[in-house]
């Protein structure tokens, strides 16, 4: 299992919760502020700087309110080789 950065689900992970952020026409310092952090932590993980683990996973969707089952089902669908 690969735990890099790079590997195709982190990538699409960053993707889909960026892509939420937009959607829901928020600003990286929006969503920040939502999840009482500095700016430079959501740009952090959206460009793939850093991994997020599950709690700032959970946090994360909720301060979007989009469902952590849709994104996970969604990663999910990549496979487990990636």
């Amino acid at each position: 299992m690969q735990k890099t950065l790079r590997a195709p689900r982190q990538q699409l992970l960053q993707t889909l919760l960026s892509a939420a952020r937009k959607d829901r026409n928020l600003t990286q310092a929006e969503l920040a502020d939502r999840l009482n952090k500095p700016q430079s932590f959501v740009a952090k993980y959206e460009n793939g700087e850093r991994r997020i683990d599950v709690i700032e996973f959970v946090d994360i969707a909720a301060a979007l309110e989009v469902s952590t089952a849709e994104i996970l089902s969604r990663i999910e669908s990549v496979g487990r080789g990636s």
